[in-house]
């Protein structure tokens, strides 16, 4: 037996604007969500987990907005979709987003945007694969301003930052991947998303180094070229953070994958090729799979480059 739960103005504080300056605070929003689900084992065994538990889509809902900061409500809601669909037994959800103070003096209540989907549609929309769940665990690490993505493939984690607010250089040799990027970015109204066509293993007269101090966040995922690192760390500005997550040599000795060892770390080999940056996080363990199901070991560090007002006062 089908029937919905239904959670009525979930009033919360999230940073939501087109501007950084109405994205530097907090504001009051408001969620309206239908959830139709299978009621029926819940009303026989009186048990619920057995049904949808609204105080934990409640807090989800929260901790969302209090970990993530996004420029278009329209974004805000679909992520929050993607959350419901993914982690509970949701089969159609709508939901009503808006600001209760929204910054236009003519509008005296609020502004927001519905959306209706069911799961089937959302799983036939969703096409994107999601970005790295490390990036989004570290998000609130990372500096606003310039972001660079470094062979970013399909762009998954270049569109996740341009949706945060980020302006953002997306680098990768493979043409295709990313002329698909940009055809998506410019559909998702994310002009603030560039993409370069770049082999950085090789020489070029288009873009031979990577630029010197001219990005607050670096981020790499499963790539690894050795040399790169000395100006991968130039190309931080002071204070900038770097993002990085690769196969270590476990992976290869128990999976196999990536077939070559050299295309991975060896033990805190990323440590030292980072010897430079201030470590704000590092662990080199069994992770759940950024690239699909089951477990991958990785190593993942999340490292600042120290500026001038960082760093220590000395005492004469």
């Amino acid at each position: 037996m089908a029937g919905t739960i239904i959670i009525e103005r979930l009033e919360f504080q999230g940073r939501c604007g087109v501007t950084q300056e109405e994205r530097r605070k907090p504001q009051p929003l408001a969620v309206d969500l239908e959830l139709a689900c299978q009621t029926e084992p819940a009303a026989a065994t009186d048990d619920i987990h057995h049904t949808v538990d609204y105080a934990q889509v409640a807090n989800r809902v929260v901790a969302l907005a209090a970990t993530q900061d996004f420029s278009l409500l329209e974004t805000f809601a679909e992520r929050l979709l993607a959350m419901l669909f993914t982690e509970f037994p949701v089969d159609r959800a709508k939901i009503w987003l808006r600001k209760l103070a929204p910054p236009l003096k003519p509008v005296t209540r609020s502004v927001g945007v519905q959306l209706e989907r069911s799961r089937q549609t959302h799983q036939i929309q969703d096409t994107d694969p999601t970005p790295a769940r490390f990036l989004t665990q570290q998000l609130h690490r990372l500096p606003k301003g310039k972001a660079l993505d470094l062979a970013s493939g399909s762009g998954r984690n270049a569109l996740y930052l341009a949706a945060q607010g980020f302006q953002v250089d997306a680098i990768d040799r493979d043409a295709q991947a990313l002329a698909q990027l940009a055809t998506t970015a410019k559909q998702r109204n994310l002009l603030h998303l560039n993409v370069h066509t770049i082999d950085l293993e090789r020489a070029t007269t288009e873009w031979p180094e990577l630029p010197k101090q001219a990005y607050d966040v670096i981020v790499v995922f499963f790539y690894l070229h050795r040399p790169l690192f000395p100006s991968l760390i130039e190309s931080l500005k002071p204070n900038g953070v770097l993002l990085y997550e690769t196969f270590t040599i476990d992976n290869h000795l128990r999976h196999r994958h990536p077939r070559r060892a050299e295309f991975c770390l060896m033990h805190n080999e990323l440590l030292r090729l980072t010897s430079g940056l201030r470590v704000l996080s590092y662990d080199e363990d069994e992770h759940d799979g950024s690239q699909g199901p089951g477990s991958v070991f990785t190593a993942q560090l999340v490292a600042q480059r120290i500026g001038p007002d960082s760093l220590p006062e000395v005492s004469a």
